[in-house]
């Protein structure tokens, strides 16, 4: 038998409080190393930890794509992991693959249907990319982007991303600028990030949310008002920025992170004044679901590989190495300890 470790859900966060890393435990198991027709035994090397994991810590996820994680079973994500053995004609020792249900464990035993296999090449080399800018997070900024943003090359559009040194934000405003916005801002929690975003990832301006009057921020930032917002975060960031936008404007709704801790309805229902403004500028406000878009993951990872590789595209990453700090790097997450994307390091 194989000794693995494994990260389980201990206790439920309740769902008008934070999350902390003890809802997480680490603990010992085995696995059978006898692989049944179509198996495979993979280890793990790196795993996600995502916003919308929050929604799967209540019993009841609100979503119905979403089942909750169960009390003393193993969580899931997205994750990438290398072939150890294989009974399964599809895959041969050494193939990269990646599931978005990956257990958190160092080893799983897997049946290999259930697994997409990776090319190396598409990510130039860098596997967790996988979980990242060529992936789920990177494929949510594209075709949020291209479905719901309305960016029309020529346009003298302005784009406004919050979250924006997310996994997420953080990719949409570089593709927002490669598909033709003429400014790009993004909003974002500490002068560092700022920064980043702007001398790393060539975004226009970033404002710190935490710092000053956001509202005058704006302004100053765009003052030909907003005519695009991707919006990761909700609240009254959100209802700032849509008091901001122009008319015929478009809200991509992408996450609500603001409000993930709190026992209220997706989407969360907008202020008064909100929906006014909506209402009387005729600003559409879609949500978007990547999941909705199969048909075009496809071609979306193959155009986001060719910019990764290109340079065309800049990855960040928050690396935290380790399975027993899986909980911790969830919970960092969710209050923006992460630039870039949120990776754990199971193995090499």
């Amino acid at each position: 038998m194989l000794t693995v470790q494994r990260v389980v859900l201990s206790s439920r966060p309740g769902k008008n409080s934070h999350p902390v890393p003890d809802n997480f435990r680490v603990e010992k198991t085995t696995l059978s190393p006898d692989l049944k027709e179509d198996e495979v035994l993979v280890k793990t090397l790196f795993l996600s930890v995502d916003p919308y994991m929050r929604c799967r810590m209540n019993d009841d996820t609100a979503a119905d794509y979403l089942l909750p994680w169960r009390l003393g079973e193993c969580a899931d994500g997205g994750g990438v992991g290398v072939v150890e053995a294989s009974r399964n004609e599809l895959l041969a020792t050494g193939d990269i693959v990646t599931s978005f249900n990956w257990h958190w464990q160092t080893r799983n035993v897997i049946n290999g249907y259930l697994l997409r296999k990776i090319d190396p090449r598409m990510v130039d080399g860098h596997l967790s990319y996988v979980l990242g800018a060529v992936g789920m997070p990177g494929l949510t900024a594209f075709l949020g982007v291209r479905e719901k943003g309305h960016v029309t090359p020529g346009a003298n559009q302005t784009m406004v991303i919050s979250g924006a040194a997310g996994a997420c934000g953080s990719l949409a405003g570089q593709i927002a600028r490669l598909d033709g916005c003429e400014k790009v801002i993004g909003i974002c929690g500490t002068d560092k990030k700022c920064q980043a975003l702007v001398s790393e990832l060539g975004f226009t301006a970033a404002v710190n949310y935490k710092k000053g009057d956001i509202s005058a921020a704006l302004r100053e930032s765009c003052p030909r008002g907003v005519d695009v917002y991707f919006d990761n975060v909700g609240g009254p960031i959100s209802d700032t920025v849509i008091s901001q936008m122009n008319s015929g404007g478009h809200v991509i709704l992408c996450g609500q992170i603001s409000q993930y801790n709190k026992d209220v309805p997706y989407p969360p229902p907008l202020s008064k004044e909100t929906q006014e403004d909506l209402c009387s500028k005729n600003i559409t406000r879609e949500r978007f679901m990547v999941l909705n878009y199969m048909d075009k993951h496809e071609k979306g990872l193959l155009q986001l590989s060719q910019w990764v590789k290109t340079g065309q595209i800049k990855v960040l990453e928050t690396v935290t190495n380790g399975i027993e700090n899986m909980g911790v790097a969830f919970c960092s997450m969710m209050m923006g300890g992460n630039t870039g994307k949120q990776i754990v390091k199971i193995s090499d």
